[in-house]
């Protein structure tokens, strides 16, 4: 007689912590043995897969395709503008603060947008971005349509030094990629996440199961679009300039976002990570070429969901049957 056994984790899982958290403590470590450059360049990327990993748990699992998360990180973006120079508080506690603010505004918004379905609902999430767009290029004291820059004082609140402050500016980039991993992994795994993966897969049939759909929603859309305003009061901080057009971009903080899912692999946490690094590798190499660029990478899209409507993970999943972050219930049977 055999038993059967239900677990979670396999082998290639848990070589792909103990390598994860090697890696990491190898790129805590950049500080002192990378160039500058190179630091402002990788704190790009773990900020990129922050978003990528928030919009994927909004669209991938929730179903809510939002094309206008961009409102998020230019909230976040301005709260750290606002917070630092005319309240006089540490970068770091007006970006959290920014973020508690984002959430309690989301969720008027959410009351609002949810009303709308399908392609409404896309539509709907960009309508907003650009009200919040028109609306902070109406406040003069920080800078209306032109922008303004972070004081000089407000940057030394980070450190003393250039270095100092690089430095610091990385580990939050590093530590914000960190948290949003582990946050919608853990999410995932729990009872919130198993009624989130049901809604994804049958919206009736969660309903028949007595999930309740509107209110898991709201919470996803109200958790992300704080922790998206922590990204974008990162990203600001790195740039040290904020204008409404740059702050509420859809092409830099949407469009590419949705490419780097959709590559990778919608659905999946691998994919997220797997499609920022292609992203990068493909703005790193065609970017002096410059339209050849952007028509390249909407080639690629195309050719992905085409040839892999699942993904480059999802690939890679189905052929070998490999799972990372171990999400799903597997049985074996035990001699």
């Amino acid at each position: 007689m055999s038993a059967a056994t239900v677990t979670r984790s396999t082998r290639a899982s848990r070589i792909a912590m103990v390598l994860g958290l090697l890696g990491l403590v190898v790129l805590a470590a950049a500080p002192w043995w990378a160039g500058r450059a190179d630091m402002r360049l990788m704190g790009e990327i773990y900020l990129y897969l922050s978003l990528a990993c928030l919009w994927n748990l909004m669209a991938g699992y929730a179903g809510l395709v939002s094309v206008g998360q961009q409102a998020y990180v230019g909230f976040g973006g301005y709260m750290l503008f606002a917070l630092t120079v005319f309240a006089g508080l540490h970068p770091v506690v007006a970006i959290l603060l920014g973020a508690l603010l984002a959430a309690a505004i989301s969720v008027p918004v959410a009351v609002l947008i949810f009303r709308l379905k399908g392609a409404y609902f896309a539509i709907g999430t960009w309508v907003v971005a650009e009200v919040f767009r028109l609306s902070f290029a109406q406040i003069q004291a920080l800078g209306g349509g032109s922008g303004s820059s972070l004081p000089v004082a407000v940057v030394k609140e980070l450190g003393a030094k250039k270095a100092a402050r690089e430095a610091t500016s990385y580990w939050l980039a590093l530590g914000a990629a960190v948290v949003v991993l582990l946050a919608v992994y853990l999410f995932l795994r729990s009872r919130r996440g198993l009624a989130l993966t049901a809604i994804r897969d049958s919206e009736v049939a969660a309903s028949g199961l007595g999930i309740d759909i509107w209110r898991t929603k709201l919470e996803v859309y109200v958790v992300t679009s704080a922790f998206t305003a922590i990204i974008g009061g990162l990203i600001f901080l790195q740039k040290l300039r904020i204008s409404p057009d740059a702050a509420f971009s859809v092409n830099d903080w949407t469009a590419f976002v949705i490419f780097i899912v959709v590559i990778g692999g919608i659905g999946t946490l691998e994919g997220p990570i797997i499609g920022t690094l292609l992203f990068f590798a493909l703005r790193e190499v065609l970017a002096d070429y410059g339209t050849i660029y952007l028509m390249v990478l909407g080639l690629v899209a195309i050719v992905v969901m085409l040839k892999a409507p699942k993904g480059v993970w999802g690939l890679i999943r189905d052929r070998y049957d490999l799972e990372l972050f171990p999400l799903s219930y597997r049985v074996r049977q035990k001699d």
